[in-house]
C-alpha cells in the first residue's frame, strides 16, 4: 500500500506530513518517558523483521493481486503504540530512500495509512482492551486478525480519500473504494494470521515482551530474552535474504486496484515538486526496487533484504540514543 508521489497533490501530501509529524512528535515525547530499556533492541530487531516481511508478497487466489504484511499491528503489540509507530516510520523511511518503494513527497501519507491506524487504533482500541484481563492464544489470534483487518481497511480507505482530495480524476472515489476495500479485506485477513503466528511465538517464548502483559508472566517464557531476540533477528535475515526470492510477482492491492481502473499500475504527475522529489529519490535509492541497478539478479534481492533490514535496525537503535529514548539507557 505504498503510495507513489503521483497519487497525491502537494497540498494533500503536505497536510499528511503535518498530521504524521504531529503523531511522531507526540510519540517521541511518550517514548522518552519509557524506562523499559529492553525495547531498544526489540525496536531494532522488529523493525528489521517487518522490513524483511514486507518484501514477501503473497498471492490472493483468484484475483491476480498480491499483498504483504503492513506491520503496524505487529509492532504495536510488542512495543506499544508509540515505539511501534516510530519503528514503522524507520521502516518506511528506509524503503523510500534506499529502495524507491513509496514516494518521498507522500511519505506523510504512507506513514499515516500504514503506521498510524495499526499502531494507535490497533493497539489502543483492539489489543489493549482484549488483553485487559489476561492474555491467551485465542485472544492473541482474535486481536491480530481483527486488528489487521480493521486497520488495513482504514488505511485503504484513506488512500482513496487522499486521491479524491488530490483531484485524481482517473480514480473516481466511489469506484476506487469499491475496488480497494474488498482486496484489502483479504490481504488484512492473511496479515492477521501471520501477525498472530509471530505474536504466539513471542507469547510462548517471552510473554512479558507483549504490550500490556502482567508482571506474573515474566518468568513463564520458554526462552531467555536474548534468545528470543536472536530468533527474531535470525528470522529477519532468513526472510529478507532468502524467502523474499519467493515473493509473488502479482501487483499489490493498490497497484492492482489502480490498474483495474486505469489500465496501468502507475500514474504520472507533472510539476516541479514531483520532479524534485523524484530527483532526490533517484539520488538516494542505491537499490531501486530491491535490486542492483540495471540487474535482475536474485543476488540483488537477497542483498537488498539483508542490507535493508540492517539499515532499519541501525536507524531504530540510533534514534533511541539520538532522541534519548528510555531514560535508563542514557543514564547508565
Amino acid at each position: 500500500m505504498h503510495m507513489a508521489d503521483a497519487l497525491a497533490a502537494p497540498a494533500v501530501a503536505g497536510t499528511m506530513y503535518v498530521c504524521s509529524a504531529a503523531a511522531a512528535a507526540y510519540s517521541v515525547k511518550k517514548v522518552r518517558l519509557d524506562v523499559d530499556t529492553k525495547k531498544v533492541p526489540v525496536m531494532g530487531v522488529m523493525g528489521a523483521f517487518v522490513f524483511a516481511a514486507q518484501m514477501i508478497n503473497f498471492t490472493i487466489p483468484g484475483t491476480g493481486s498480491s499483498g504483504h504484511l503492513c506491520g503496524g499491528m505487529l509492532l504495536s503489540a510488542l512495543l506499544g503504540p508509540y515505539a511501534g509507530f516510530l519503528t514503522m516510520i524507520g521502516v518506511l523511511l528506509i524503503q523510500g530512500l534506499l529502495f524507491a518503494d513509496g514516494g518521498l513527497l507522500v511519505l506523510g501519507c504512507n506513514v499515516w495509512n500504514m503506521a498510524f491506524y495499526g499502531c494507535f487504533l490497533g493497539a489502543l482500541l483492539i489489543w489493549k482492551p482484549l488483553m485487559k484481563h489476561g492474555m491467551s492464544r485465542a485472544k492473541i489470534a482474535a486481536a491480530s486478525i481483527l486488528g489487521c483487518v480493521l486497520t488495513l481497511q482504514l488505511g485503504a480507505f484513506s488512500v482513496c480519500l487522499e486521491t479524491w482530495a488530490s483531484g485524481i480524476t482517473e480514480l473516481p472515489v466511489i469506484v476506487f473504494v469499491g475496488t480497494m476495500q474488498p482486496i484489502h479485506l483479504a490481504i488484512g485477513f492473511v496479515e492477521g494470521m501471520i501477525t498472530a503466528a509471530v505474536l504466539m511465538f513471542v507469547y510462548e517464548a517471552r510473554p512479558e515482551l507483549l504490550y500490556g502483559s502482567s508482571p506474573e508472566e515474566e518468568n513463564r517464557g520458554r526462552f531467555s530474552f536474548k534468545k528470543t531476540v536472536l530468533v527474531l533477528a535470525a528470522a529477519a535475515v532468513l526472510i529478507g535474504g532468502g524467502l523474499s526470492l519467493a515473493a509473488s510477482s502479482h501487483p499489490d492491492g493498490l497497484e492492482w486496484s489502480i490498474e483495474k481502473l486505469t489500465g496501468s499500475a502507475e500514474l504520472e504527475a507533472e510539476g516541479g515538486i514531483y520532479e524534485a522529489s523524484g530527483a532526490v529519490q533517484e539520488a538516494t535509492s542505491l537499490l531501486p526496487d530491491y535490486a542492483f541497478q540495471g540487474s535482475e539478479s536474485a543476488l540483488g534481492t537477497t542483498f537488498s533484504g539483508i542490507a535493508g533490514a540492517a539499515a532499519v535496525l541501525g536507524v531504530c537503535v540510533g534514534a533511541c540514543y539520538l532522541f534519548k529514548f528510555f531514560r535508563k539507557c542514557t543514564e547508565s
